[in-house]
């Protein structure tokens, strides 16, 4: 794609790479075919081609508008376009640049701007998320049923003493702390018996605060993650495991993220390296101490976009889990986005519910026992409709664990 940048923006590092992503675009149209805010509502400038030249427009000097905002907001940021792009056009960077760009044009609605500062102030620290949920649970029987159903029920749930011939971190995060301590501490049980003790370490990745356009904020949040987890790799910690497919995801671009910083840029580039997720590290165990827990239970694997897209690990999940006995259900367009998109079911909760109820009626499809997912906001987003329980992958191992 032919370019014409504003010489002001062209001379910084944002708009050299904007420019660079812009021109390997050959507007084929491939990622409008798996972009679901396109199929859902059909507009160009909803899909990634039309947000790309919108992008591209603003970037050579023309005044976007809240109707710019509004399409660039619409995405989900999913990057299933980029997963299908022949050209490897690197879409969701791409529009974290345009959104900062237009943000710092165009004025939000009040309401709007409101929003976003509460989600600022609560999602990135995890004790304010866990005293308002343990107070929404005492004001339950006062509130409407539609939003009672959105409130969490978390069951404190111990995590074994790290211990074995390996030790990693495990990211504590956000949400999950509060909405489901459940998850980290059947991890622990789960990578207990394959010798892999696992340490926790609170607080938030930063994705909340850099998503929101806090990127400041949210560039801190890396840096103080850094500085609180490097003495604990030096000492003998062999690597970071985070639960949270969206978590992850964003930990490891930490060196994309703070490049340039020459206080943190090397060790940032170390961080990314060492994060892993849970399939990624039981992938190389050896399962067969496990046995085959899950004989006899079906379940829908609902693959996160953070995990197929994000990290680049497609099926490595449902691999795992036929290995231990599980039954798979067909999941049709598994590569579409369920709408929960981090912060997206709050901000654009017509858009998510369409996007969820699509998802629950393909994971449906197979009338499985359970469905089993990889991120937390999935598995509340679809939790609080679907016609059966959701659970993690590792929460629902677990359990079939202490069955046996």
């Amino acid at each position: 794609m032919q370019t014409a940048l504003l010489p002001a923006l062209r001379a910084t590092s944002a708009g050299q790479e904007a420019e660079r992503i812009l021109r390997a675009c050959v507007h084929c149209g491939f990622c409008t075919a798996t972009c679901p805010t396109y199929q859902l509502l059909g507009d160009e400038l909803d899909g990634p081609r039309g947000r790309i030249y919108q992008i591209k427009q603003v970037l050579e000097g023309h005044a976007p508008s809240r109707i710019t905002q509004l399409h660039l907001d619409r995405c989900l940021l999913c990057r299933s376009c980029e997963t299908t792009c022949p050209s490897g056009v690197q879409y969701g960077r791409l529009l974290e640049i345009g959104r900062e760009l237009v943000d710092a044009q165009v004025s939000r609605p009040w309401r709007d701007r409101l929003l976003r500062q509460l989600l600022l102030r609560l999602i990135p620290h995890p004790r304010r998320v866990a005293a308002l949920v343990k107070l929404a649970n005492r004001l339950r029987f006062l509130l409407p049923n539609a939003l009672a159903r959105r409130i969490p029920r978390p069951k404190p749930d111990a995590l074994p003493a790290p211990s074995g011939a390996h030790i990693l971190l495990m990211l504590g995060g956000c949400v999950q702390a509060a909405f489901r301590p459940e998850t980290n501490a059947a991890a622990g049980r789960v990578f207990g018996r394959l010798g892999i003790g696992l340490r926790e370490v609170p607080g938030c990745c930063g994705a909340a605060a850099y998503h929101l356009g806090d990127r400041a904020g949210g560039l801190a949040t890396v840096r103080r993650n850094i500085d609180a987890w490097w003495p604990l790799l030096e000492a003998g910690a062999e690597g970071m495991l985070i639960n949270a497919s969206g978590c992850g995801a964003f930990v490891k671009t930490y060196g994309d993220l703070l490049r340039g910083n020459s206080r943190y840029e090397e060790k940032a580039q170390k961080i990314a390296a060492l994060a892993r997720d849970p399939g990624e590290v039981l992938q190389q165990a050896d399962l067969r101490s496990l046995g085959k827990p899950g004989q006899g239970c079906a379940i829908a694997f609902q693959s996160p976009c953070s995990l197929q897209h994000g990290q680049q690990l497609s099926g490595l999940v449902e691999s795992l889990l036929t290995r231990l006995g599980f039954q798979l259900t067909p999941v049709p367009d598994a590569h579409l986005c369920c709408g929960s998109g981090g912060t997206y079911a709050l901000l654009q909760p017509k858009l998510a519910d369409q996007l969820r109820r699509r998802k629950l009626q393909a994971l449906s499809q197979g009338k499985p026992d359970w469905i089993a997912t990889a991120n937390i906001g999935c598995q509340h987003h679809l939790g609080e409709k679907a016609p059966v329980p959701v659970l993690h992958w590792l929460e629902l191992l677990d359990r079939r664990l202490r069955q046996t």
